[in-house]
């Protein structure tokens, strides 16, 4: 998971910290401090992530784009300059322009946003966006939320009691609110020195960089394993009593499968493996064979292993999550019920691989695999009508075709409620009738008339001719064509 940090470099920052019988600081020298220790954390255990430094002021700039060089990250730290106020919902467009061209919208990220607390004055501070919100139009929308998942982290480089004194934590909790409320605002305890700086990012570790430890088993090999970003519980929201469900720390590996037969997964982990054997065997094999490995991450919960390449010379072993449950892959059908080819009755793929149990085909067919009739736009209504209007002018030739089209349309409109459109279609076809030319058979104006007067009686709502199973048959005549 990618992170941004966006450095405050106004002149408020440039305020100094007092502490009595030692060195005077600047609030920003206190940041940088806490920020090397971040970045010296994510070196040694977040060394495959990227993460990207912006500053900002009243204007916004880019000081290293995503990089896994730490060193390029702490030297830019070292080498900030001081601007002018603070403008938060600039550097915020900032931020959501580079995520989205370098990660696009669906790659989660995390933002760190260090500041001191100070909202800015005037127009462009965080004060007067927040109030302009409801004002805007569409071209001058507030960045938040990002159009990608996002959390957010403040670090406030103050204590809460500083904050409270104005409506400074009020504007950062909505703010918070405003990314979609799925972060922390942190702030310094005690007086402001560097041990509070470094006790404030040591929880911001703690709460969003801590490694996650596991053991991948398969039979009698294993290797430890380090997984990250750090997997989050997740809670199924169809339970009757939603309980976080997360991750093991002893993870199976219960099968492999093609590459193609999978679609695209929700989450997706790094996994780096602390000694050479099972984990590189397994990640060389992935990648060779362009297979994915199906693991176990608890009871009634699946991923899967495979290979992604970062560049021409490096990959990855990836860990995808899918949604808990026995069938995370309704075509697979349930997992539990996977296993090898030799335990079968017969080949399931045939003998000459001709043939696949999969997709499974579930028992009950599905709703959206029926001839469904759905009007999402005017058009797609006007096209049905006059698919009905055009074979009633081939009658009786079309005779069937006009029909099973009426039928159509009238199942919808009942399911709908849409008793205007029965009468509205029936009122054409009476008009039809009246324009047929002289030439026309006979037949099609009793078969005009009597789906209008069938039309006619459905509208009313009467059950007897309203019912949803019922359909217009075509009317007995002794004519032939």
């Amino acid at each position: 998971m990618p992170t941004v940090v966006l450095m405050d470099v106004s002149l408020s920052m440039t305020r100094p910290v007092s502490v009595d019988g030692s060195e005077e600081f600047q609030r920003k020298n206190l940041a940088v401090h806490g920020l090397n220790m971040l970045f010296e954390h994510m070196a040694s255990n977040y060394r495959l992530e990227f993460t990207a430094l912006m500053a900002f002021s009243s204007l916004w700039e880019l000081l290293v784009p995503f990089t896994r060089d730490y060193n390029a990250l702490q030297e830019a730290l070292s080498n900030l300059e001081d601007y002018d106020k603070t403008c938060v919902e600039s550097a915020l467009h900032g931020v959501s322009n580079l995520v989205q061209q370098e990660w696009g919208s669906s790659c989660p990220c995390q933002l760190v946003l260090v500041t001191d607390g100070s909202l800015g004055i005037g127009k462009g501070s965080l004060r007067h966006s927040l109030q302009t919100l409801k004002l805007r139009g569409d071209d001058k929308k507030f960045p938040l939320p990002f159009p990608f998942p996002c959390k957010l982290f403040i670090m406030c480089v103050a204590n809460t009691e500083e904050l409270q004194m104005t409506d400074t934590m009020d504007n950062l909790e909505e703010l918070l609110h405003l990314s979609g409320g799925d972060g922390q605002i942190f702030t310094m305890e005690g007086p402001l020195c560097m041990k509070s700086a470094q006790a404030m990012f040591g929880r911001l570790i703690d709460h969003a960089y801590t490694p996650f430890h596991a053991v991948l088993h398969c039979g009698n090999l294993s290797s430890d394993v380090q997984v990250f970003p750090r997997p989050e519980p997740v809670v199924m929201d169809e339970e009757v009593e939603p309980m976080p469900r997360t991750v093991s720390t002893e993870v199976d590996e219960v099968g492999a499968g093609a590459t193609d037969d999978l679609e695209e997964e929700p989450s997706a982990s790094q996994m780096a493996g602390k000694s050479p054997n099972f984990c590189v065997l397994l990640h060389g094999s992935l990648k060779v064979e362009g297979m994915v490995a199906l693991v176990q991450l608890g009871p009634e919960w699946y991923g899967m292993l495979y290979s992604q390449a970062d560049s021409k010379k490096k990959s990855n072993l990836m860990m995808s999550l899918f949604e808990p449950g026995p069938e995370p892959l309704p075509w697979l059908g349930k997992i539990s019920h996977l296993g090898p080819i030799s335990e079968a009755v017969e080949n399931p793929y045939g003998e000459d691989d001709s043939k696949s149990p999969f997709p499974v085909q579930p028992q009950v067919k599905r709703s959206y695999a029926q001839n469904v009739t759905v009007w999402i736009k005017a058009s797609g209504l006007q096209t049905d009508v006059q698919k009905i209007l055009r074979n009633a002018r081939k009658l009786p030739d079309k005779t069937q075709t006009f029909y099973k089209e009426l039928n159509r349309l009238r199942k919808a409109a009942l399911a709908f409620g849409f008793w205007e459109l029965l009468k509205g279609v029936a009122d054409l076809l009476e008009r039809e009738c009246t324009l047929l030319p002289d030439s026309a058979h006979p037949d099609a104006a009793f078969q005009l008339s009597h789906a209008a007067q069938q039309l006619k009686l459905a509208s009313t709502g009467d059950s007897q001719y309203a019912a949803f199973d019922h359909n217009i048959v075509p009317m007995h005549t002794d004519f032939s064509s």
